[in-house]
């Protein structure tokens, strides 16, 4: 079997992926980013846009899920990969032929379901291409790039709508550009690397076959993610919280810059705590700290503040807190489970990440909703402490 080099872990298959991650974000950003307004202009209210993404957030986690096990079975992942992002790219681009709504959500829901396929095969070839050792740098290399796309997107989005008069079906068309960039690098700069092909075994059997030690981090990941609110309710936190001071106008745009703050951030840890981990003695250390500065992170938002410099503070703490988790739990895995279960591993930890990510975000939002702040974040706070506590018990793989 060919081995990547010991001391490069920059090549082809690693800028590959990040050139990969980095147009594929920006092509599905540019359309989230119009995609309400433009559900407006058709006549959808935001129970559509509701209906939409949650429908399409929960195919692509089964996707996820499924295509982890196929993965694993069949002896080439990169041509799963590239279909996965074709689809992306095309369904995509399909909102600007849309006229109704149920056509949206049959586009999101195809989207979001390439989405899934293609991810559990493109963190495989990641991992199989560079040394264990440098995991870490790796998997924050291609999270660094992938939150590049996401901030350029909305701008994308934005300098579009000017130069097209507001034309949200023009600015759909332009995605396929990034969109089909994204298939291109992966399909002419990652190398396939041979690895044994799993045994033809079930579903069920092969979620069995995963590690112990795997399934404990599981463990750590699910009861983490299930504190883990979506951001988006950081935005609402701060423009409630800068209103009275600054009025409803002035206090959304401070909550949008906040967030801009909290993506540099996002894109600085991913690859800083990644660099950190494969310098380390063991990685949980450093995904246990990230966890805990979400923890602090619950705490501060408890405080109801309305400085500026506060929230500025809970911004920039929530983005380096989620860029580091993103990248140390792709690298733990990686490490946990033998090359030939990556996509399997990878499919399952997306699954239970999705599973939290949903559960969270409903519970917070109803403790806020029908108590107070102090009991959602302070909910959130006690998960999230629990999470670093299971991370630092893990054990490495024999």
């Amino acid at each position: 079997m060919a081995q990547p080099q010991k001391n490069r872990w920059l090549n082809r298959t690693v800028l590959g992926v990040g050139l990969t991650s980095l147009f594929s974000d920006w092509s599905h950003e540019t359309a989230t980013a119009i995609l309400p307004a433009f559900l407006a202009a058709i006549g959808a209210g935001p129970g559509w846009l509701g209906a939409i993404e949650g429908i399409a957030d929960g195919l692509s986690s089964v996707a996820k899920l499924t295509a982890g096990h196929f993965t694993d079975r069949w002896k080439r992942r990169k041509p799963l990969a590239v279909f996965g992002y074709a689809v992306t790219a095309l369904a995509t681009a399909s909102f600007a032929a849309a006229t109704q709504a149920y056509q949206v959500l049959f586009g999101r829901a195809a989207a979001w379901l390439g989405r899934g396929v293609r991810t559990p095969a493109r963190k495989a070839l990641l991992a199989a291409d560079v040394p264990p050792a440098a995991y870490g740098r790796a998997f924050g290399f291609e999270r660094l790039m992938d939150t590049l796309g996401a901030i350029a997107g909305p701008l994308t989005a934005l300098w579009l709508l000017n130069l097209t008069s507001h034309s949200y079906r023009q600015v759909f068309l332009w995605t396929l550009l990034p969109g089909m960039i994204a298939v291109a690098s992966m399909w002419f700069l990652v190398r396939e690397r041979p690895f044994a092909a799993r045994p033809q075994q079930s579903f069920l059997g092969a979620l069995r076959a995963l590690p112990a030690s795997f399934r404990r981090f599981l463990a750590g990941v699910g009861v983490f993610g299930a504190g883990d609110f979506s951001h988006t309710l950081l935005i609402l936190y701060a423009a409630r919280q800068l209103g009275p001071a600054y009025g409803s106008a002035r206090a959304a745009s401070l909550a949008v810059a906040l967030y801009t703050l909290h993506n540099v951030f996002y894109a600085s840890s991913a690859y800083a705590s990644g660099w950190l981990s494969d310098r380390v003695r063991q990685r949980k250390f450093v995904l246990a700290a990230g966890y805990g500065f979400a923890g602090v992170t619950a705490l501060l938002l408890c405080l109801d503040t309305t400085k500026l410099w506060l929230l500025g503070t809970i911004f920039a703490l929530a983005g380096l807190y989620i860029g580091t988790e993103e990248a140390l739990e792709d690298s733990l895995a990686a490490e946990l489970v033998p090359k030939e279960q990556h996509g399997m591993a990878f499919g399952t930890l997306a699954a239970v990440n999705a599973v939290g990510d949903f559960l969270s975000s409903l519970l917070v939002g109803f403790l806020w909703s029908s108590f107070s702040l102090q009991a959602a974040f302070g909910y959130s706070a006690v998960l999230f402490f629990a999470g670093a506590l299971l991370i630092l018990r893990l054990r490495p793989r024999e």
